[in-house]
């Protein structure tokens, strides 16, 4: 886990000379943000929004914008889940890491431009409220964590029996 968000994070490194399509661009905020959440990073609500932005304003149409969307929500789930099933392993490493991100340089405006920290500007296909993309005050961690124990609370505890005396005969 440690390697893939030192890669994750080296991707999202704003002066990355390759480009990475709209897509795993999403997929890769949502890799981050699950870590953040499941870390419970000081700044994962600063992230939340800053990711959610740079979706919808980097967004080529109405439909990738929910592909787009979908797909970082997946992936911020599993790698929550992930984590919470790892034991939370490195999390006080990961979310001091998470907070040192160069994302949090970049400047979000009203209407859903965005500033990034290497000076370039993105402003979206359409104008948008950007104050109303993300509830800061939002309890994500406590809404995921029910989640999480609820749905493991369904899985059925399984115990084998070490049958290697019958091997042996």
């Amino acid at each position: 886990m440690k390697k893939l968000l030192v890669l994750l994070l080296m991707l999202w490194s704003f002066e990355a000379e390759a480009q990475i399509s709209y897509m795993d661009e999403a997929k890769a905020l949502g890799t981050i943000a699950g870590q953040g959440l499941a870390c419970q990073a000081a700044k994962y609500h600063t992230f939340e929004l800053l990711a959610r932005a740079i979706i919808l304003t980097k967004s080529p149409s109405d439909y990738l914008q929910g592909e787009a969307l979908r797909a970082y929500m997946e992936e911020k789930a599993n790698v929550f889940v992930a984590k919470q099933m790892d034991g939370s392993y490195d999390c006080p490493e990961i979310a001091a890491r998470f907070d040192n991100q160069d994302i949090f340089k970049a400047t979000l405006y009203a209407d859903g431009t965005i500033k990034m920290p290497d000076g370039q500007v993105i402003t979206p296909r359409q104008a948008y409220d950007a104050t109303a993309i993300y509830d800061v005050n939002a309890r994500d961690f406590e809404s995921a964590s029910k989640i999480y124990n609820r749905d493991m609370s369904k899985v059925k505890k399984v115990e084998f029996k070490d049958n290697s005396a019958a091997l042996e005969n």
